[in-house]
Parts: C-alpha cells; sequence; structure tokens
C-alpha cells in the first residue's frame, strides 16, 4: 500500500494513458481521471481535502478568466470564414499558371498556398479539407502521383499548426506563461524552413520521375501581361492583406495576439464581402463550425487544468525526475532528445493538444533546471526554443498513422480511387523531412531565436 501511496503520480499517467488509448474523449478522461485520482490521494493520505477547493477557482482564472485564450475562438472564426471566402481558390489558380513551366509546379503551388494559408488561418483541418477540395482533382486530372498528390497537400495542410497564426502556439504559451507574440516569431523561420524542404523535395522527386508530375500546359492561364498581373493581384492581395493585419499588427508591436484575432477576424468578413460569399447562410455555418470547434478546445483545457494540479500535488514532477535519474537520462541534451522522442512516439497515437496539455507541464520545469549551451543560457532563450522545437515535432502528430488527424480529414474527402494505403504511403517521406526541420532547429538555435532576438523580444 505504501509503493502504491509513493507512486500514485505514476500510476495515474499510466491510466490515463491506458483510458485514452481505449478511445474515450480526452476532456472527460483528463478531468475524470484527475478527480479519481485526488478521492485517491485522500485516501492514501497524499492529497488535502482542502486542495480540492481550489479547484474551480483554478480553472477559473487559468482558462475562463485568461485573456491571452480570447484569441483562440476569434482565430477558429477567421480561419473557418476564410474558408469558406473563395480566397484559396483563386490563389491557387494563379500559383499553379505562376509555376507551370518548373518540375513538379503544381505540387509546389499546393505547398506555396498551404504556406501563406497557414498564415491567415491556423486550423489545419480546414486547410486540409480545402486543400484537398480544391488541388486533388486537378493533380489527379494532370496526372499526378496518387501519393505525391496526398502527400504534399496534408503536410501542407499541417503547416498551419506550426506558422503563426498557429492556435497551438496559443495555448503553448499560456500552458508556460510565455509571450505568445514571442512564440509566433520564433515559429517563422522554422515554418517556412520546413515549406522551402517541402518544396526542394518535390523538386527533386519530380526531375527524378517526371511521370508521377507532369508539368502543365504551357498556354495554361492567362497569355498577356496585363492579364497575368490582374489575375496575380486579384490572388494575392486578400491573403497578404489578412497576413499584414494579423502577423504585422502582432510584429510591430501594435496589437496583443488577443487584439490581433480580433482585427483578422475582421479582415476575414472584409475579405468574404469582397469576394459576395458573405451572407446569413455563410455566417451561421462559419459561427456554428466556430462555436463547436472552441468548445471542444476549451473543454478539454478544462480537464488538462485539472489534471496538471492533481498530478503535481501528487508529486508527479519528482517521480519523472526519479524516473529520468533511473534510466541515465541526466544531462540536458539527454533529457531534450528523450522528450523530442516521447512527444513523436505520442504522435502516432495522441493529438497535439493532448500531447501538449500532459507532456509540457511534466518536462518544462526538468528541463528549466539542467544546462545547455552558452547561447542558450538565459531561460528566457531556452524556453522559447523548446516550445518552438515542440510544436515542430508536433506536425507530425497530424500524418503519423494509426491516428494522424489530418489523414482522417483527407480520407472523407478523397474520390473511391484515392485509398488509406495511398494515404499512408504519401505521407511517409512529408514525416521524414518533418524529422529533418526539427533536427536543424536542434543543431541551429537561432534558426528559432533570430528573429525574436531581432525584434527585441529576447532582450
Amino acid at each position: 500500500m505504501q509503493f502504491i501511496a509513493d507512486h500514485l503520480a505514476v500510476i495515474m499517467f499510466l491510466v490515463l494513458t491506458f483510458i485514452m488509448f481505449i478511445g474515450y474523449p480526452v476532456a472527460y478522461v483528463l478531468g475524470g481521471v484527475a478527480l479519481g485520482f485526488g478521492v485517491l490521494g485522500i485516501l492514501f493520505g497524499t492529497f488535502n481535502v482542502a486542495q480540492f477547493g481550489a479547484l474551480i477557482p483554478r480553472i477559473w482564472g487559468q482558462a475562463v478568466e485568461n485573456q491571452v485564450l480570447l484569441a483562440v475562438p476569434m482565430f477558429i472564426f477567421m480561419g473557418t470564414l476564410l474558408e469558406r471566402s473563395g480566397v484559396a481558390e483563386e490563389l491557387l489558380k494563379a500559383l499553379q499558371v505562376l509555376t507551370r513551366r518548373v518540375p513538379g509546379g503544381l505540387a509546389m503551388s499546393v505547398v506555396i498556398m498551404g504556406t501563406i494559408m497557414a498564415a491567415t488561418t491556423g486550423i489545419v483541418g480546414a486547410s486540409v479539407i480545402m486543400l484537398t477540395l480544391i488541388a486533388l482533382p486537378t493533380m489527379l486530372a494532370q496526372g499526378y502521383s496518387k501519393e505525391l498528390s496526398v502527400g504534399c497537400i496534408a503536410s501542407a495542410g499541417t503547416l498551419g499548426i506550426l506558422i503563426p497564426p498557429s492556435i497551438m502556439l496559443v495555448i503553448m504559451g499560456d500552458l508556460l506563461t510565455l509571450s505568445v507574440g514571442t512564440l509566433f516569431t520564433a515559429a517563422v523561420l522554422p515554418g517556412l524552413l520546413m515549406s522551402l524542404i517541402y518544396l526542394g523535395y518535390i523538386g527533386v522527386f519530380s526531375t527524378i520521375r517526371p511521370s508521377a508530375a507532369p508539368a502543365l500546359a504551357a498556354d495554361s492561364g492567362p497569355q498577356d501581361v496585363g492579364a497575368l498581373l490582374r489575375m496575380i493581384f486579384k490572388s494575392f492581395l486578400p491573403p497578404a492583406f489578412l497576413i499584414l493585419v494579423v502577423l504585422g499588427s502582432i510584429f510591430g508591436g501594435f496589437a496583443t495576439p488577443t487584439e490581433a484575432g480580433g482585427c483578422g477576424s475582421a479582415g476575414a468578413i472584409l475579405l468574404a464581402i469582397w469576394n459576395r460569399r458573405f451572407n446569413l447562410s455563410t455566417i451561421r455555418s462559419v459561427i456554428d463550425s466556430s462555436a463547436l470547434t472552441t468548445a471542444l478546445v476549451f473543454f478539454i483545457v478544462f480537464g488538462a487544468t485539472l489534471f496538471a494540479f492533481i498530478f503535481r500535488s501528487l508529486g508527479g514532477d519528482d517521480a519523472v525526475d526519479e524516473i529520468l535519474k533511473a534510466l541515465g537520462i541526466t544531462s540536458g541534451w539527454s533529457v531534450l532528445i528523450f522528450v523530442m522522442v516521447l512527444v513523436f512516439v505520442m504522435g502516432f497515437f495522441f493529438d497535439w493538444i493532448e500531447i501538449c496539455l500532459i507532456v509540457l507541464p511534466i518536462f518544462a520545469p526538468i528541463l528549466q533546471k539542467v544546462s545547455f549551451e552558452p547561447h542558450l543560457a538565459t531561460n528566457k532563450d531556452f524556453m522559447i526554443w523548446f516550445t518552438t522545437l515542440v510544436a515542430v515535432n508536433l506536425q507530425s502528430a497530424f500524418l503519423t498513422p494509426p491516428f494522424g488527424f489530418a489523414l482522417f480529414y483527407m480520407k472523407g474527402t478523397v474520390p473511391p480511387t484515392v485509398t488509406m494505403g495511398h494515404i499512408y504511403r504519401g505521407i511517409v517521406p512529408f514525416v521524414c523531412l518533418q524529422v529533418l526541420a526539427l533536427v536543424f532547429c536542434i543543431m541551429y538555435p537561432e534558426i528559432v531565436l533570430w528573429l525574436p532576438r531581432s525584434f527585441g523580444f529576447l532582450d
């Protein structure tokens, strides 16, 4: 009995993992396991009854009254409305014309559009579905390999979870009490690096196997300069406007991420009006979809708040520290590599929000105690770097089977001729490319830290 009392936190984590594998909703599991082990802690004398009184105020203070989390519903609304406004459709048409003479130009257009849309939406589900509906029929009709088509669409669609304005970065910043604006700045270059790696791979692959990525007809699109310029202006101006409104206001110091979310929502409404897609039916469906997504996110935040509080009250931090020492993982770099491998493996089975809410509160305090290289000596520098590494790593959680959510979004949208086998084979090289981008960010921390330092966020 004494052994159980001393290791309640470890048992709590194992029970949580087991129940989540069964497939119960994560919000109920986090809160239910936390309350159950709180009661066990009282029975074993390791948790105080009075601490239960702190649970509701803790949820209220960390989620309901939290000004940072107000950005989440606004970014969700912005991304959902932008999906319905027709901006992406016009953008892809323009990119197809501009890249028609480049090997794999259509696939590259999808990646470029995914990168641009990531800087305006931040919602993976919307981006993957939108890209699949718009780009996949064109790619298949052009004779593109099914594997290459679904691989580049899925990977480009998931860039929205990393490139700001990312809902994931908002929640991670709140969890670790870090500036969301600084995290946004730190994630820009890693996101662009990943996009460039995708483009490089597509270029090489298309050159080696041109039959898998046939070129578009040279006469496709406008044939005179004036029409081409009008098409570019009409296609690129709306997303450029929204990126300037959202990210420009944050990086320029004119608005907090919460305020920028409001500006972005207003900008998305203006774009919908400009494209003549703004009507009562559209607004009703956008509000319904945004409300459901927001409710899901906040319900999980409530459960995670309970879990983190009780886990740490039962001595979870000390238990994890002892386990790492028993495994011989004591130096800063070994702990970091262990966490990166753990996050990657968990990505095969769990969603990003579940991994964030479980891993970050447990390992961030441990990593803050260990030493790293001199250029990562300051606590602020390290935490921004570490959090961005986790964000880069978590992008693979959307693509890795069996529970990669981007794969399910795509499967529900693709024609019957595209099977789950095509999707699984298609994402393998892109997951490897994501790991390569993560290795670059670990080996060269300035990829993450240069931009925040340039803007003075880490002074």
